[in-house]
């Protein structure tokens, strides 16, 4: 039978994708492994392998418009594969639509698929394809569902065409399955909607805050999906999590001499620039190593929280704010409590290229134990940064500064950074945060430990 493309979906909180280009034309002949199209998400753009080798036919996946996750964008036949509405039919997969998301094969009054909804000749320039060739699985007409959940259905003995299906299009999930055999409480796609709108806090529509303003004194820009997603989840960690601010000073003066003795004492290597030093250490990078072993030195604190159970953490996975166009990304240093100084630097020049450029993995600014925002480049003194799930902390970083500070009844000149440890109330109690941000401290002002 025809093996359904999908639109994938490659990112945690992505609900919708764009086919940003197709690599391959309808008719073409692919291979396992061939790339076929490129999706473009609010985070990154990931190119998309044909999952079986055949004939690509029946592209609904247009360029450039929003797709559900989960829905068809193509089709591909084996070669001799009968072609055409029958095939598509017999195997419970009808066509969507691509503009309504409507099933194209709609049954006339004596149950059969009317022809008209779908062509049944191949696209001009096609190779002839021939229907003798395998048996199309007798599925209902309309009964779409996952591969998973034809096998768990055929397991069970349960027809499809009686389960009213809840994924992307009306499409038969594993969870539908589950609660028709009595594994699982059933979910009612309708209910969703409304148990979201009534947990979503009020807000003034677009016309009320338009009317604030005189008309033609402003222009609209549309948002892009980038926007809509940072939009949603700010919402959601300031909603559901209760967050908790410590802020202290950390004097740099002593990371700053280490910091400009290591980067002296960088090995030169060989590029097609020329030689170059091996590294060249930032002060967040040294924010980043010191935020990791801190976080090793106060275990409790490298945790993220469940309803169910606290997840206790093994390693410092710290994510760093990099602002791109139009939103920004947090790219995740993996293992930083072990990695030297001069690994965290070069990988974070690493990802935060590619992260501007779109070119991230999602396991690479996906997860993490914490986060550190820094704004210092800009002069921020000090802010509070919003936690970014499933993160418990996140460490604001503002701009290092000469201040006069007292030291042994004397008032010195000192460079000093202020920073603001936001933290997860449910996770990380009052006490250890400041037991957390006090680790921190330590390492930043005695910054030879990170070293041994």
């Amino acid at each position: 039978m025809p093996v359904e493309v999908i639109l994938p979906k490659v990112d945690m909180d992505m609900t919708t994708g764009q086919i940003s280009r197709w690599f391959v034309s309808e008719g073409s002949v692919v291979k396992q492994g061939d790339v076929l199209f490129e999706i473009e998400t609010d985070k990154a753009a990931m190119e998309i392998d044909a999952p079986a080798s055949g004939i690509l036919l029946d592209v609904t996946g247009k360029e450039g418009v929003d797709i559900p996750v989960g829905a068809p964008v193509a089709w591909i036949y084996a070669d001799g594969e009968a072609y055409g509405t029958d095939a598509v039919a017999k195997q419970g997969e009808a066509p969507i639509s691509p503009l309504v998301g409507e099933m194209s094969a709609m049954p006339t009054e004596g149950g059969a698929v009317s022809p008209a909804s779908h062509s049944v000749a191949p696209p001009s320039g096609l190779p002839a394809i021939s229907p003798t060739r395998g048996e199309i699985s007798q599925s209902p007409v309309g009964a779409r569902a996952t591969p998973l959940a034809r096998r768990l259905a055929r397991e069970a003995g349960i027809v499809l065409s009686n389960i009213a299906g809840t994924g992307p299009y009306g499409r038969v999930v594993k969870a539908d399955i589950d609660a028709a055999i009595g594994n699982a409480t059933p979910r009612v796609a309708a209910e969703a909607p409304a148990v979201a709108s009534a947990a979503a806090p009020k807000a003034m529509s677009d016309d009320q805050v338009l009317k604030l303003f005189a008309e033609g004194s402003y222009e609209l820009v549309s948002h892009d999906s980038m926007r809509k997603t940072i939009a949603r989840r700010l919402v959601e960690a300031k909603s559901t999590i209760p967050h908790f601010y410590l802020t202290l000073d950390c004097e740099l003066d002593a990371l700053l001499a280490l910091r400009t003795q290591l980067n002296a004492a960088a090995p030169v290597k060989k590029t097609e620039k020329g030689e170059v030093p091996a590294y060249k250490l930032s002060v967040n990078d040294l924010v980043i190593k010191a935020m990791a072993m801190a976080l090793m030195a106060v275990p409790d604190a490298n945790a993220s929280w469940t309803d169910s159970a606290m997840v206790k953490h093994k390693h410092a996975d710290v994510g760093v704010a990099v602002s791109i166009p139009g939103g920004l990304i947090t790219p995740i240093i993996r293992h930083a409590d072990e990695k030297t100084l001069s690994t965290i630097s070069n990988e974070m020049k690493d990802l935060a290229s590619r992260a501007r450029s779109r070119k991230l993995k999602p396991e690479e600014y996906q997860g993490g134990t914490t986060a550190v925002s820094n704004l210092g480049m800009f002069g921020i003194k000090d802010f509070a940064a919003v936690i970014n799930p499933p993160h418990a902390t996140i460490l604001a970083v503002g701009a290092g500064e000469q201040r006069a500070v007292v030291k042994n009844g004397e008032i010195k000149i000192a460079n000093v950074m202020s920073v603001t440890l936001s933290t997860d109330h449910r996770a990380v109690d009052g006490a250890l945060g400041a037991e957390l941000l006090g680790a921190f401290k330590r390492m930043i002002e005695n910054p030879m430990g990170m070293l041994v």
